[in-house]
């Protein structure tokens, strides 16, 4: 047993209640955060270490998560790999002279993240130190069909077509594409590691625009190579793509210890396609927080009773929090979640 319950569910362990952190759980809906972005611009807060431990610490402090996420971006490996990303207001991330054809591979350049991407290490060192010893700190990178998602389409898309056309057209520069992309990932998690993170996940955003056989070629066999090259004893590793639940033994076929499970999935249904051997983490509507409490209250008890006894389950949204949640609903979803687990524990023992 470990001194962190979540560590503990991500390994299967018996623990005593389910813990719960929030993807995005820092962000836009929280006064403390809009206070600091008034007076900085997204990629100036992502490169100030102290800004970002500042910022990962406000929803530990405001509602006492069991773990903590360290503030950054999905995208901050690309501008070092040749493509200049923006962040504009009401599109989000614009990649500036996109991937198009082939030969736009050869832009690509060498990423050294222990020197071109220390910032995130020492966000990550600051945080460690400043945190409970009870509450880890997870780190995280993108997936490489994610990244090479923005990097084609040169943003976000509905679709997905550009991306698409462009690994069925143009494999062997996908194939380019998407080892940079790997190999990058892994050095950005390791990283992370060594400056102290306890556990990692892995985010593939957009891999639920692919079809199975895509999926296993362009994102479970990349993911597994992640998975396999940053795997340490202690340190689970969390795999989470969006929108795959059809296929979620494939997800589960990484290796990862803990698969990330959407809304459209319920966990009871998870959990038996990809067996017991791996966590489960999720899986609420971040629509759900914003409805009344006695509406919320029962989503809450849904998503709790799908993961059956809650061994190897981190109660967790199915994506991130909507920038116009209460914050009182956060609150009272965290306490609740702490109370209630344990009590239904006690009831079947």
């Amino acid at each position: 047993m470990s001194k962190s319950l979540f560590i503990d569910a991500c390994f299967g362990r018996p623990t005593s209640r389910t813990p719960i952190w929030l993807m995005r759980q820092a962000g836009r809906y929280m006064a403390e955060y809009r206070a600091i972005r008034k007076d900085v611009d997204f990629w100036t807060l992502c490169k100030t270490p102290e800004l970002c431990c500042e910022v990962t610490l406000q929803p530990i402090n405001a509602f006492g998560l069991d773990a903590a996420i360290i503030f950054s971006d999905l995208l901050v490996s690309l501008p070092p790999s040749g493509f200049d990303v923006e962040f504009i207001k009401g599109r989000g991330p614009v990649v500036h002279d996109p991937i198009t054809k082939a030969s736009d591979i050869d832009k690509l350049r060498p990423v050294d993240a222990s020197d071109q991407l220390a910032y995130v290490g020492e966000a990550v060192s600051q945080t460690v130190a400043a945190l409970p010893d009870d509450v880890p700190l997870i780190g995280f990178a993108g997936a490489p069909f994610t990244l090479a998602s923005y990097l084609v389409e040169g943003g976000s898309s509905k679709q997905f077509m550009k991306a698409k056309a462009f690994i069925h057209q143009e494999p062997e520069a996908a194939r380019i594409l998407f080892d940079h992309l790997t190999e990058v990932t892994i050095d950005l998690l390791n990283l992370q590691i060594e400056k102290g993170a306890k556990a990692v996940q892995i985010f593939d955003s957009w891999a639920g625009c692919l079809d199975p056989e895509d999926y296993a070629i362009w994102g479970a066999a990349y993911t597994k190579r992640i998975v396999d090259a940053v795997r340490r004893p202690d340190i689970p590793v969390i795999v989470f793509p969006k929108g795959t639940g059809t296929y979620i033994d494939l997800v589960a076929g990484t290796g990862a210890d803990v698969v990330g499970v959407d809304w459209t999935l319920p966990l009871d249904q998870a959990r038996a396609k990809v067996g017991p051997q791996v966590a489960l983490q999720g899986n609420l509507d971040p629509g759900r927080l914003l409805s009344p409490w006695p509406q919320l209250a029962r989503s809450i008890d849904r998503v709790l009773d799908a993961a059956g006894d809650g061994t190897g389950h981190i109660f967790n949204l199915g994506h991130g929090i909507y920038q116009y949640t209460p914050v009182d609903n956060v609150k009272r979803l965290v306490d609740y979640v702490q109370t209630t687990s344990g009590l239904r524990r006690e009831r079947t023992t």
